[in-house]
C-alpha cells in the first residue's frame, strides 16, 4: 500500500494505527497522542501529552530513503550540532538503542521507518518578517554547511539522494516526470522542453567539481527555519544529498520563483554567502540555471504527489508560470 495506490485519506487511517502502535517503541511519557501535522515527502506528527511533552514523529515514505541512507542523514545533522556551526534537532533512541524505529501493521505492506526528533520551540519566517535579513542568514548558513561538508570525513558507505539533472529529468526521475503534471499542454511541454536542453547543457559545462557539487540540504527555504528569539535553527534534512552548492539557494525560493523580490533575495543570499565562504563568478553566473532546474522539479514533484494537501492548492497555473519563467531565463541567456 503506497501513496500512488490507494487515496490519501484511506492511507492516513492505516498509518494512524501504525502510529499509535509505534509509540511503545520509545520511552515515552504516559498518554501520550498522536496528531498528523503535514503530509509531503514523509509524513509528520506531532506526539505530546498533557503534561507538556512534545516531540516529532517523522514516519518514512515508503521506498524514498534506505536505512542507511537515513543513518547517514543523521549522521550529518549530528556533525553539524558537535561542530557548534549550526543548531540542528536531536532526535531520541528507542528502546533498542537505535534512533531509526521499523514499524509495520497488517493492513500496509511492508515496513516504515520512523525517527522521533526533539521538539523544537519557534515559528517559520513570514512574509512580515524582513526577508532580505533572512536570506542573508540562510546564505550565511548555506555558506556554513558547505564549508563543513569539504571538511568532513562522511562515513564509510556514505548513501543520500543525488539531485543532479539525471535524478531530476531522467527515465527514473526521483519526483518523476514533468511531463505528466497537471496543466502541462502541448505548448507547455514545447517550451520547457528547450529549457531542460538548456540546462541540461549549462550544468554539464559547469560541471562536477567537489568545491560545487557535494552533500547539500537540498531544502532550505525558509519554512525550514524555526525562529526563536536570537537563534535560528536548520530543519528537516530528509532532502539531503549529493548535489551542486548553488541549488541550496534555488530551493530557498521554491514555489515564490515568480515573485518579483527573488532578484533581492538572491543579492541578500549571495551577501550571506560570501561572508563566510568565496563564490566564483561561474557560481554566481548560473545561479539562475539552479532555480530553473528547481522550479521544474517542483512541477514532477506536484504531478507524483498531487493526492497531498499542497500540491493541489500550488497545482493552478503552476505549469503555465513555469514556462513563462524558462522564457524569460533562455531570453536573459541569449
Amino acid at each position: 500500500m503506497t501513496l500512488n495506490d490507494v487515496p490519501l485519506s484511506n492511507l492516513l487511517v492505516q498509518l494512524e494505527k501504525l502510529v499509535n502502535k509505534s509509540l511503545k517503541l520509545w520511552d515515552l511519557p504516559k498518554d501520550v497522542t498522536a496528531e498528523l501535522i503535514n503530509v509531503s515527502e514523509n509524513f509528520t506528527y506531532l506526539i505530546e501529552n498533557s503534561f507538556g511533552f512534545k516531540a516529532i514523529l517523522r514516519v518514512h515514505r515508503e521506498n524514498y530513503h534506505s536505512r542507511r541512507s537515513i543513518e547517514c542523514e543523521l549522521a550529518w545533522i549530528d556533525a553539524l550540532s558537535k561542530s557548534g556551526l549550526i543548531e540542528t534537532p536531536s532526535y531520541f533512541f528507542g528502546k533498542d538503542g537505535s534512533a531509526i524505529q521499523e514499524c509495520s501493521v497488517d493492513s500496509i505492506n511492508g515496513s516504515r521507518y520512523a525517527v522521533l526528533f526533539h521538539f523544537v520551540s519557534g515559528s517559520a519566517p513570514t512574509e512580515n518578517k524582513n526577508l532580505d535579513t533572512l536570506y542573508d542568514r540562510l546564505g550565511r548558513l548555506a555558506g556554513t554547511c558547505h564549508n563543513h561538508v569539504l571538511s568532513w570525513e562522511k562515513p564509510e558507505n556514505f548513501e543520500r539522494l543525488t539531485w543532479d539533472t539525471d535524478t531530476i529529468f531522467g527515465s527514473n526521475a526521483l519526483w518523476g516526470n514533468w511531463r505528466l503534471a497537471p496543466e502541462v499542454t502541448e505548448e507547455v511541454q514545447d517550451k520547457l522542453e528547450k529549457v531542460e536542453l538548456k540546462i541540461r547543457d549549462r550544468l554539464l559545462d559547469y560541471g562536477k567539481g567537489e568545491n560545487r557539487f557535494n552533500l547539500i540540504h537540498a531544502d532550505m527555504r525558509l519554512a525550514n527555519l524555526l525562529i526563536d528569539q536570537e537563534s535560528i535553527r536548520l530543519i528537516d534534512f530528509d532532502d539531503c544529498g549529493l548535489g551542486w552548492f548553488m541549488y541550496d539557494f534555488a530551493s530557498a525560493v521554491s514555489f515564490i520563483e515568480d515573485s518579483p523580490m527573488v532578484p533581492c533575495f538572491k543579492s541578500s543570499w549571495i551577501k550571506g554567502y560570501k561572508s563566510v565562504r568565496e563564490l566564483t563568478v561561474e557560481d554566481e553566473k548560473e545561479i539562475d540555471t539552479f532555480i530553473m532546474l528547481r522550479r521544474m522539479a517542483l512541477l514532477a514533484w506536484i504531478g507524483s504527489h498531487i493526492e497531498a494537501p499542497e500540491p493541489q492548492q500550488l497545482s493552478a497555473g503552476f505549469a503555465e508560470t513555469t514556462a513563462k519563467l524558462g522564457e524569460k531565463w533562455l531570453n536573459s541567456i541569449g
